[in-house]
């Protein structure tokens, strides 16, 4: 769908913060100033939208994973819900310090969960005493909650899409010592030079979150439908050049009796 302008208006994403929290490497993407209050050029906003939503459905047709990091309160149910939708991870709990540079490790947490449910289905657990029961599924819960969401994610992601870079610097930090690309929603108060896709906008209010991280999951999808179609079609040319190839074979033993 493409980005109106009118519907981010609607949403609420031009609320900058106020004039004396501003970073001025924010000055590009500032229209005006309203009532002590920076207000954010939306006709910026949605050209950088569409910019950002190109390369991440780009990530997503390469069978590459985006991980969503978000853990305000406005946007965690927001992106746990849309990167969800989108068979995505994602971090909306407290950032796991090393998730990224430390990889093997957080693999090796998932990975206990996996056993965890093993030593469930076996009837391993049921051969523990009642402590130690109630032990490993108070371990299972917390791995649960905090690593859940990227149970499926093997290797490190292609892509970090964030929300609010201040409050997430960790992971801002991990992932540009690393070289993964940072797609984010930057407002007025933050630095747009740490972000490789800035999305500048509101990242406050849940609307204005929610209005952007519809266009971004949406273009994410349109990549993931185009990889499956590319998949699909040499699934049906596989057979076609199968034939191709034994008629090809079959005109040269011909050639040669002759």
């Amino acid at each position: 769908m493409a980005v109106e302008v009118k519907d981010l208006l609607e949403a609420g994403v031009h609320f900058g913060h106020l004039t004396r929290k501003w970073d001025p490497n924010m000055a590009p993407y500032v229209y005006m100033e309203r009532n002590g209050i920076h207000i954010i050029n939306l006709y910026k906003t949605a050209a950088k939208i569409d910019e950002a939503g190109a390369a991440l459905a780009k990530i997503a047709a390469s069978g590459r994973k985006i991980l969503f990091v978000a853990t305000k309160k406005q946007a965690k149910d927001i992106v746990a819900e849309k990167a969800g939708n989108i068979n995505m991870p994602y971090i909306t709990e407290r950032w796991p310090g090393g998730m990224l540079t430390n990889f093997v490790t957080i693999r090796k947490a998932v990975k206990k969960m996996a056993t965890i449910d093993r030593m469930k289905k076996d009837g391993t657990f049921n051969s523990l005493s009642k402590k130690e029961r109630l032990q490993v599924d108070r371990q299972r819960a917390k791995l649960e909650k905090n690593l859940g969401s990227i149970a499926d994610m093997t290797r490190l992601p292609a892509a970090l899409f964030v929300v609010d870079i201040k409050r997430e610097h960790i992971a801002i930090a991990e992932a540009q010592k690393l070289n993964i690309p940072i797609f984010a929603m930057v407002d007025t108060n933050s630095d747009p030079r740490q972000v490789d896709y800035v999305i500048p906008a509101n990242d406050d209010a849940s609307k204005s979150i929610s209005k952007i991280l519809s266009h971004v999951t949406e273009a994410i999808a349109g990549g993931l439908a185009e990889r499956k179609a590319d998949k699909d079609a040499s699934k049906d040319d596989a057979p076609k050049a199968a034939k191709k190839s034994a008629s090809k074979k079959k005109a040269v033993a011909t050639d040669e009796e002759e």
